[in-house]
This record gives structure tokens, C-alpha cells and sequence, in this order.
């Protein structure tokens, strides 16, 4: 990062701190005069491609590597901010309130849920008057009354003269080595428990730096040091260790092999030159071996490596088209594939699961282990020694599913319903399911956290052996705090399931437990008629006290990018909203996770005008069915949502009263055309490669900076960027200058561009601060 930008950082995060406006002196002066937004230079600039000439008169804001651009932007900037700052000037007691609300909602993490690994339980807690966590683990031996975290003991267990706590890395003292700051990427454990890799950000060089700990020392190891390390996996029973380094582009593209202690220099075990060629490394649970996965545009593998040997060589074990998810585990000598490759050359909608023996691994002998269901997907899968858990969804629905291992030996596919399943109990409105994190592959106990739009996140711990569970962690909204419980002393509940399917409701004698809100906010779900009559979901949460029908203002998210799953979790900042009468509304339009491959394929590239219209059938359909007022729906994107949300505006700026769009990609032209920041081949096969005609019209037609319609009067927006993202700042201000040079100038429309913090700077008080300012925007546009 040039030193230009770093001041430009600075100067804008120390006047976000020294901002103090004494609002109660001008209480009863005059109102002021209403503000003018600025107005940025414009430098027109020709670009010609595939024989059509375009101008950018706003590309200046993009040239990082010029001086005078730079001071230029930096100037810009700071109008941006003071605009921002003046319009929303009559908010601030409103803001105050608001992020006073949401930071006694904010559970304090002073401990995160112990992880029980072998005899060893590992957590990270806060110790008072420091900003980092530091990393502990205690004996689960001596710790089976262990329940608080608030200030847990670090002294001795006087029956048995041991220490009870173990401090393993003091991120304070890490932000010491890094310049002020400390932000872990990665962090593993040895299986033998004696070392620690990890990688710490270097803001100076922007890269990931390699570290090894030895955790009975606490000291260093003078080896492996490395740089832009972007994968770990340990081999050896903990003695080497292996990572992935990417080039200057942050492409990962070499493998080396550590032997921890030894003298010896790294040895590099895979270099893929081919620039369009990324690698990652993981090891099986059991660390019997690590797995290579290369994918191109035009391919994807998985290798082997013996890990009791890592110097022995790779054996390619898989290989089908690009894009393909594979994961690979080991049982037992049988390696078991979870992918969503192509079968018999027939593309597929979703995953399904194949095994073949380690011995045969090398040749075309997988074999499918479940039949297919029409009744159910599934979505993930876990192993442990004992048992295979599968995590099903049958349209809306979710369960969890375990079966006992070994399954059963006979040649070809089993159904699913003739094996011994157990159904683990579930609270209702399960929005998404996440395995793990279950490092202890010998364990009987899993654990999985369960999201939903009207639940906390509920962090579960399942014992497969005899069906018993219990919540290690949930907020409790209404108590304003935390329940943190691991071991005995927390009750144990039994679910006995009888005779369960997947069509079956799973009846929880202790429902009670959940710290359920759905007595107090509606959870509702929706079929949406796009306009080619595709059923779009949509769901849709409200208070049940405060909204009113046909009268309530709404708030629309949506993502629809890269197959990933709409994030419906319950959000303690949005319950500023849901008490002041909003909806808040969710549609899992194509081109996202919601409903299979297929479903992401078709909202991707040249498909991508079908995201689009799903989100626009959606608003339309809140509106139309008086779920929201017809002139207070609000829209609501994060990333490429930002994308979705903006090219939704362009096409019908009448339907939204005001907008909410996070770090945006806003002007992908340009940005997959000539890349400033590195970008993957995942992000050339969702949005398209504009060096092919069709791709580039494609682009052309929905890019949110190309197509702002000209004198149309556009709701309110609000556009936070920041310097450090994917999606640079300058997209946005972009973005926002254009919206103002041809669009209706409404100062009760404003659009308005804040900058937000560095990433690495993030904290609570000011994600509180920034959604704060996010819910006031809102209410102001509103006239609430």
C-alpha cells in the first residue's frame, strides 16, 4: 500500500475520533441551512473494448499510484464526510440512543466457548484493560465445574497442586510485534498438543506472517518464519508442518513442508506457475493425511499426501470440472468425497457423498454411498470415529442427522432411511446450520451452531453416543447477557427420537431452553413469483406488538452472489429497528446458496439480470401484499448484495424510499477490466470475464456505475466504503458522484458516502457506532 493512501487512512480515522459536536448549544437556534453535496472533479476519459468506446470521467479516483489524484481524493473525501456529517447533524441524539441500545445488546466476550480437544479444553478470553484476547487451555480433568468465564482462574488446583490455566499466545503482546494490531488468519494446534502455528497481518507489508509457538516454552520456533502464508496443515503427528505462500497477486500457489526444530531448509513440495492455478491444503480429521486441491478455470483435482510422510510424493485422487466443491475425509482406511462435481458427465444440483479405498483412491473406483432422496438435501457433512453426521434440508427445513459408522460394506448405494439415524432436536426457524468446530475426531460430542432470524446464535454440543445435549452458548437478549455453560454442572437434556423422518416436526420436551424470540417477533415465509414465474423465498420477521400492517416501513436484504447462503441470523442491532414497528425482510434470489447449484448458476454472469429481478419481484411483492408501505421499503446489500441492491435502483428507483449499501461493487466493469486489487477466478466465473463479447455486453448491461438513469429522482442512499476492501473506496465514490451529476438532486433524498474504519482497526464500540448511524439513516428517510 503506497504511503499516499496510508495518510489518507490516518487523517480520516483520527477525525472520525476527534468528531465532538456540542448539539444541545444549537437546540434552540435556528435550523441550519440545508447542506449541499459535493461535487467531484471530473477528468473524462476515453476506454475502447471489443470495439465500443466508454468514458469515465471519475477514473482519477482509482489511480492510487498518482500523487495528485491522491491529494485530490483525499480533499474529496473530506466533503464527503462533512456532507454526510451535516445531513445527519439532527440525528446525533438519535444516534446516541441507538448505539447505547445496541452496545447493551452486544454480548461482551470475555471467553469464547472452551473447545474440548483430547484432554486439553482450549478458549480465548479478554483480561480486563486490554483490547486482544488471550489464547488458554486448561486440563478437562480438573475443570469439569468450569462455567464462568468472566474472570476465570489462573492459579492452582489445591487437591491436586497443578496449575489450572495455561496461557498460550497473548495477542496484546502479538500487536507489540505488528505494529499495534493483532489479526489472526489462521490458528492450529499440533495433534501432539506442543506447538502452535499461526499467521498475524502484517498491515506494513499487507500479508499474513507464519509463526510456531512452542506451547510448553512459550518460546518462538526459529522455524518456519514465512510470509503471505495463506494455508496450514500439520503432518508428522505434529513434527512438520505445511503451508501454502501466494504470489504478489495473493494468488496461492506454492506448498512447503516444515520439519519443526530442524536446521533443514523448507522443503517446497508444489509450485503452479499458471497464474490461473490456486492450491490449498488441508488435513483429514483424523491427521492421517493432508489434501492438495487445485482448481483452474478448466479443472479441479485433489491430491494426497501421506502425512506420517509428507516428503513421499502426491497422488491424484480426484479430478472433474472447475468450480466443483471436494472435500475429502479419511475412515479407516476409506476415503470418503463430499462434492458437487458432475456425475457421469451429467451436471447436478446438489452434493452427494462417494468412498473409495485409499489403496484404489488413484483410479476411477468411487463408488456413491446414499441413494439419491427427493425428499431432502444435504447440505454438509462430519465425521468423527464413531459416527457420520449429516446436516439435511427438505425446502425450508433443517435436521441433523447421525448415523453410526461403519456403514454398511455391500457394493452400491444405500438409502438413507434403512440405516439407524438418530434426529438431533433442533429449535424452530432454523435459518443455518455450521459444523464444528469438532477437531477431537475420537469424540462422541459434536458441536454446531444453529442460527435463526428470531434466535440467537445457539452454540449446541451433541453427544452421539447417547443422545444427550446442551447449549455451551447463547445470548439471552431479554437478560441483556450471555449463558456461557460447559460440563457437568450444566443440566443435561435427552432427546429420544422415535421412529424420526425428515418429514417429522422434532418435538423438544425442553423447547424452553432455546432462547427462543418467536413469541415476540413473527418469522414468516413466502413464495415469490419472479417474472419468468420462478418461486423466489422470501422471509419475512416482525414484532408482534409493533408492526403495523400495511403501514410499517421494511427493510429488504439480499446477497445473491457466489452460491453463498443469505445470512439470516439473528442481528441484536436490527431489534432497534423490529421495536420501532419495522420489517425486516430476506429474499434468497438466484445466484445465491438458497436452493443448489443450479439456483447459484442461474444468477451468475450472463444470468446475473435474473438476481436482479428477483430482488425487484420481492419488493414488489412486500409491497403489494401491504407487508410494507408502499413508500417506506428500504433496501439493504453488503458486498456483491451492494451490486444487487444498486442495479435494483437503477431499474425501478421508484419503488425504494432509501438504501443501505455496505462496501459495494459498484462499477464491476471497470473493476474486472483493469483490477486494482487482486481478484480470483471465482470472481471472473460469478460476474463473468468482460475479455469475452457476451460476458463484456453482459457486464455492460447491469453494471450499477453504467446504467444510473438520467434525471430520475433515486431514493436516499447510504454507501459505506472503506480503503481496505476488495471493493475499493473509490467504486463508491464513483458511484455516488455520478448518481448526483445525473439523477434528480432531492435534499430529501440524499445520497450520502461514509467512510468506514479499517478492518483491522474494527471494534465493538464502533460496529455499534457505524450500525447506529445505518438504523438513524433510515429512520430519517422514513420520517419516523
Amino acid at each position: 500500500m503506497n504511503q499516499v493512501l496510508k495518510t489518507i487512512i490516518a487523517k480520516h480515522h483520527y477525525s472520525k475520533i476527534s468528531k465532538a459536536i456540542n448539539h444541545l448549544r444549537h437546540a434552540h437556534s435556528k435550523p441550519p441551512p440545508t447542506p449541499t453535496p459535493p461535487k467531484a472533479p471530473q477528468k473524462p476519459v476515453s476506454f475502447t473494448f471489443h470495439n465500443q468506446t466508454f468514458e469515465d470521467p471519475y477514473s482519477w479516483m482509482s489511480d492510487l499510484g498518482d500523487k495528485v489524484s491522491m491529494r485530490h481524493m483525499d480533499v474529496y473525501m473530506e466533503q464527503e464526510e462533512k456532507y454526510t456529517e451535516a445531513v445527519m447533524l439532527d440525528t446525533d441524539r438519535l444516534q446516541r440512543k441507538l448505539q447505547s441500545e445496541m452496545a447493551s445488546r452486544m454480548a461482551p466476550n470475555f471467553c469464547t466457548p472452551p473447545v474440548k480437544w483430547g484432554p486439553w479444553l482450549y478458549y480465548r478470553r479478554v483480561e480486563e484493560g486490554k483490547q486482544y484476547p488471550v489464547l488458554c487451555r486448561r486440563l478437562a480433568s480438573l475443570n469439569e465445574e468450569f462455567i464462568s468465564y468472566n474472570s476465570p482462574s489462573a492459579g492452582f488446583d489445591y487437591n491436586t497442586g497443578k496449575k489450572i490455566e495455561q496461557k498460550l499466545l497473548d495477542y496484546n503482546k502479538e500487536a507489540e510485534r505488528f505494529g499495534g494490531y493483532a489479526y489472526e488468519e489462521l490458528s492450529e494446534i499440533s495433534p501432539d498438543h506442543r506447538f502452535l502455528a499461526y499467521t498475524m497481518y502484517d498491515k506494513d507489508n499487507d500479508f499474513f506472517r507464519l509463526s510456531v509457538r512452542d506451547l510448553s516454552s512459550g518460546s518462538l520456533c526459529s522455524k518456519p518464519d514465512a510470509e503471505r502464508v495463506a494455508n496450514l496443515a500439520w503432518a508428522k503427528d505434529g513434527q512438520a508442518l505445511l503451508y501454502t505462500v501466494t504470489d504478489n497477486k495473493k494468488r496461492p500457489y506454492r506448498i512447503f513442508c516444515s520439519f519443526v526444530g530442524s536446521k533443514q531448509d523448507d522443503v517446497m513440495l508444489l509450485e503452479e506457475l499458471d497464474e490461473n492455478v490456486f492450491v490449498n491444503i488441508r488435513h483429514t480429521k483424523d491427521f492421517h493425511f493432508v489434501t492438495v486441491n487445485t482448481f483452474s478455470t478448466t479443472y479441479s483435482k485433489v491430491y494426497l499426501i501421506n502425512a506420517a510422510d509428507p516428503l513421499s510424493g502426491m497422488t491424484l485422487v480426484w479430478e472433474c470440472e472447475p468450480q466443483a466443491h471436494c472435500i475429502v475425509e479419511h475412515y479407516h482406511g476409506c476415503l470418503y468425497l463430499f462434492t458437487d462435481a458432475a456425475k457421469e458427465g451429467q451436471s447436478v444440483d446438489t452434493h452427494y457423498l462417494l468412498r473409495c479405498p485409499v489403496e484404489t483412491s488413484g483410479s476411477t473406483k468411487w463408488e456413491t454411498v446414499f441413494l439419491d432422496e427427493c425428499d431432502f438435501i444435504i447440505e454438509d457433512v462430519d465425521f468423527s470415529d464413531t459416527n457420520l453426521v449429516l446436516i439435511l434440508r427438505e425446502g425450508q427445513k433443517y435436521n441433523i442427522c447421525s448415523v453410526p459408522l461403519p456403514l454398511p460394506k455391500e457394493k452400491g448405494a444405500v438409502n438413507l432411511k434403512q440405516l439407524d439415524r438418530t434426529f438431533l432436536p433442533l429449535p424452530t426457524y432454523v435459518s443455518q446450520i455450521v459444523s464444528g468446530p469438532n477437531y477431537d475426531y475420537y469424540s462422541s460430542i459434536m458441536r454446531f451452531i444453529l442460527s435463526s432470524p428470531v434466535m440467537p446464535d445457539a452454540v449446541v454440543d451433541y453427544d452421539l453416543k447417547n443422545g444427550k445435549w446442551f447449549i455451551v452458548q447463547q445470548q439471552n437478549v431479554f437478560q441483556e447477557r450471555t449463558r456461557t455453560l460447559y460440563g457437568a454442572s450444566n443440566k443435561e437434556r435427552t432427546q429420544k427420537p422415535n421412529n424420526f423422518c425428515s418429514k417429522v416436526e422434532v418435538v423438544c420436551e425442553a423447547e424452553c431452553l432455546w432462547n427462543d424470540l418467536s413469541e415476540y417477533y413473527a418469522c414468516e415465509h413466502y413464495d415469490v413469483s419472479s417474472y419468468d414465474e420462478v418461486a423466489v423465498p422470501l422471509t419475512v420477521v416482525y414484532s408482534r406488538k409493533n408492526r403495523q400492517v400495511g403501514q410499517s416501513p421494511g427493510l429488504l436484504h439480499a446477497h445473491g452472489a457466489y452460491g453463498e447462503l443469505l445470512d439470516k441470523r439473528w442481528r441484536s442491532e436490527l431489534k432497534s429497528l423490529l421495536d420501532r414497528g419495522w420489517v425486516i425482510a430476506y429474499a434468497d434470489v438466484r445466484g445465491g446458496g438458497g436452493r443448489g447449484k443450479r439456483w447459484h448458476h442461474d444468477g451468475r454472469r450472463m444470468k446475473k439480470h435474473n438476481s436482479i429481478k428477483d430482488y425487484i419481484s420481492s419488493a414488489k411483492y412486500l409491497v403489494q401484499n401491504e407487508i410494507v408501505h408502499p413508500d417506506k421499503l428500504a433496501g439493504w446489500g453488503y458486498s456483491a448484495g451492494g451490486l444487487l441492491v444498486a442495479c435494483a435502483i437503477n431499474t425501478e428507483p421508484d419503488l425504494f424510499r432509501a438504501a443501505v449499501l455496505k462496501v459495494p461493487f459498484l462499477d464491476p466493469l471497470n473493476t474486472l477490466l483493469y483490477p486494482i486489487l487482486p481478484l480470483t477466478p471465482p470472481d471472473y466465473e460469478e460476474f463473468g470475464y468482460p475479455v469475452n463479447i457476451d460476458d463484456f455486453l453482459a457486464i455492460q448491461k447491469y453494471s450499477p456505475y453504467e446504467n444510473i438513469q438520467k434525471d430520475a429522482l433515486y431514493p436516499a442512499v447510504l454507501v459505506t466504503s472503506s480503503f481496505n476492501t476488495r471493493f475499493g473506496v473509490w467504486e463508491a465514490a464513483k458511484w455516488v458522484a455520478r448518481v448526483r451529476e445525473r439523477a434528480i438532486c432531492d435534499p430529501n433524498r440524499p445520497i450520502l458516502l461514509n467512510l468506514t474504519t479499517d478492518i483491522v482497526e474494527e471494534s465493538r464500540y464502533l460496529q455499534c457506532k457505524e450500525s447506529a448511524l445505518e438504523s438513524a439513516f433510515l429512520l430519517k428517510m422514513m420520517g419516523s
